[in-house]
């Protein structure tokens, strides 16, 4: 059995509501629900939440709500904590699991096929603990980043010696190689992941330790209300309306 797990909460201040936001006409938690179940592989969709609108949507798209509990529904709450939760309760309602397919209700850029391909490889090769969507964001380098000291000026994030010798560094973005992110659209995972989330590697420590890419362009979750515009860009692009 393959399971979906799919999580979002209310709770939102950074864009409030956002999981339930409109983009091309549908909830933009619509989306990685429509992925999850139109794919050929999955067995059963549920999604974990503690919102009313989320839980109905769940239920017009045939899919299982897990009540999400209000210790993990808060602003502190982990992310990984709730797919934890809602792993157990799928075990304990219908049994072990040979994957589990981990999505959120803010990132709509998923497609079945990325899901099905996920699966696939963690089939065919028995060493891997998951297969995740990445995006190349070479912009985004270590390279690039800055913080604000305590003289307010602006810092190197990271030591640059991190990247070999300064005298070699420059401000061509593609000098270090390609960037890839983890983009939040789907993790495929082997349950030891969730049941053993400590020895998962930082800063999502559901993927394991050896993380298949599924590579893509532009994936992105939704925290801000300007990524609304990369996200449709995405759901035209890969045909996903």
């Amino acid at each position: 059995m393959i399971s979906a797990l799919v999580i979002g909460r209310k709770g939102s201040t950074g864009f409030p509501k956002k999981n339930m936001f409109p983009i091309l006409g549908k909830p933009l938690a619509f989306y990685p629900i429509h992925a999850a179940k139109s794919s050929r592989l999955v067995t059963n969709v549920f999604m974990s939440t503690d919102c009313e609108q989320l839980m109905k949507l769940a239920k017009d798209n045939d899919v299982q709500t897990i009540e999400r509990p209000a210790y993990l529904a808060t602003k502190e709450a982990k992310g990984e904590d709730a797919f934890v939760h809602g792993y157990q309760q799928i075990v304990k309602g219908f049994g072990p699991q040979e994957f589990v397919v981990l999505l959120f209700c803010n990132s709509a850029t998923v497609t079945t096929q990325m899901i099905d391909q996920g699966i696939e490889a963690l089939r065919k090769n028995p060493s891997y603990d998951s297969a995740v969507s990445v995006s190349r964001y070479n912009m985004w380098s270590p390279l690039r980043a800055r913080k604000i000291g305590a003289d307010g000026l602006l810092h190197p994030f990271v030591p640059f010696e991190v990247f070999g010798d300064p005298q070699n560094l420059n401000c061509d973005r593609d000098s270090q190689g390609d960037v890839y992110f983890a983009d939040m659209g789907v993790s495929v995972v082997r349950p030891h992941c969730l049941e053993n989330m400590e020895q998962g590697l930082l800063p999502q420590k559901w993927m394991g330790q050896k993380i298949y890419p599924l590579v893509q362009e532009a994936g992105c979750d939704v925290d801000y209300e300007f990524q609304i515009g990369q996200t449709e860009f995405w759901l035209k692009k890969n045909g996903a309306v």
